[in-house]
């Protein structure tokens, strides 16, 4: 059997959390994964696009289908040629604002990772709107292919066009509404957040800014704050971990995620961390405790938790475990983002002896990584298991 350690599961930058194909618009997926995006259609020659030389104020508001009331860490994207970067969170009332006109914010940020489901990449992004050169205001012409979504883990999100909106003007865009995803237990935002008093709510509203500006100590105070006046936040102890991870403060922020699991058991993302942390130091048994109960929760927002579970069970030689998480993350990840499943799915089926289906597994894996670092390795293990395949005939 060959040892995964941590070279399958982090030897690439495979995927932020809460990671799933986008539905805003779908960027291409080309050598070892890596994302693109197709050039826009300029203004054209001797063009003039709006005005962007100041920021303009976009607002609206975010809503349950069912009509119930909001909550705080609802993630607001906005998607530019399929590419999605976190802008805001909706406050309790389920309102969000943000200024439009930060050249910086057209930009994917690669390590982008709001905390809801489906943003578009394991991998980095090149681009956020490719706009032709020639282009006056390439900016302008990015929002164009824009669009705004909700982004929430057990919800499916409308979204918001701003095609035919002017940028010359402060703009309400509207009500997002959410939907409810059928079979998901968990919950990406804790039911304790609606009990915690408005002084910790308006704290922890605080630390969701903080960490939008990527100001981590305004973040841990922000937090600190909501916790000590509400305990049992479990949002706060989950978004705390967050923020330690970040300053690589691994054992505070282990500590967080397992008392906002303490506070709420049905919150999924704390699991996903854990899970996720223990691979790193491959502790193979506690990442598979963590993993398998943030996929029972929610089986459908995470393709990365059932690629990292796979890769878990494949290094306790549970085959029949690590095959179904495997061919569930591929089956999560329909463009591809992260092809490595497919590697690993391979291998796990080598293992059990199916050769045949090990190669055509490595076979899909190098058509759609074929600069993968690891080239040689895999065509090596490609060209054994073919000989297998063909004894075994």
């Amino acid at each position: 059997m060959k040892n995964l350690a941590l070279l399958l599961l982090f030897g690439t930058a495979l995927f932020p959390l809460h990671a799933q194909p986008g539905l805003g618009g779908t960027p291409t997926t080309g050598s070892g994964g890596q994302t693109s995006v197709q050039a826009n259609p300029g203004l054209g020659n001797g063009a003039r696009g709006p005005d962007t030389s100041r920021p303009i104020t976009i607002t609206g508001k975010v809503t349950f289908d069912d009509g119930s009331p909001g909550v705080a860490n609802i993630t607001i994207e906005r998607i530019c040629s399929g590419i999605p970067k976190t802008v805001a969170y909706a406050d309790v009332k389920g309102r969000f604002t943000f200024q439009w006109g930060d050249r910086n914010m057209v930009v994917a940020d690669a390590a982008d990772a709001g905390p809801g489901p489906r943003s578009a990449g394991y991998g980095s992004a090149q681009s956020a709107g490719g706009a032709n050169a020639l282009a006056v205001d390439p900016f302008a012409n990015r929002m164009i292919n824009c669009e705004l979504r909700a982004n929430l883990a057990g919800y499916q999100s409308d979204t918001v066009s701003l095609f035919n909106k002017q940028i010359v003007d402060d703009s309400n865009v509207g009500t997002i509404v959410l939907h409810r995803i059928g079979g998901v237990e968990g919950a990406s935002i804790s039911v304790t957040s609606a009990l915690a008093p408005k002084d910790a709510q308006k704290a922890y509203q605080r630390g969701l800014d903080s960490m939008l500006k990527s100001k981590n100590d305004d973040a841990v105070k922000d937090f600190g704050k909501a916790l000590s006046l509400y305990p049992q936040y479990a949002d706060a102890w989950m978004n705390l971990g967050k923020v330690y991870l970040e300053k690589k403060s691994i054992d505070p922020a282990r500590s967080a995620f397992v008392k906002a699991i303490d506070a709420d058991p049905k919150l999924v993302t704390p699991y996903v961390e854990l899970g996720l942390l223990a691979a790193r130091n491959a502790n193979w048994q506690d990442s598979c405790k963590y993993l398998d109960r943030a996929v029972e929760l929610d089986p459908v927002d995470y393709p990365q938790a059932w690629y990292a579970d796979a890769v878990a069970n494949y290094n306790l030689k549970q085959y029949g475990p690590a095959e179904k998480s495997a061919r569930t993350a591929v089956k999560l990840d329909p463009n591809h983002v992260n092809p490595r499943s497919g590697y690993l799915l391979g291998l796990v089926l080598a293992e059990k002896h199916d050769y045949a289906g090990a190669v055509t597994e490595l076979t899909e894996f190098l058509k759609l990584a074929p600069h993968t670092p690891d080239l040689a390795q895999v065509q090596g293990e490609l060209a054994q298991y073919e000989k297998l395949a063909a004894a075994s005939k």
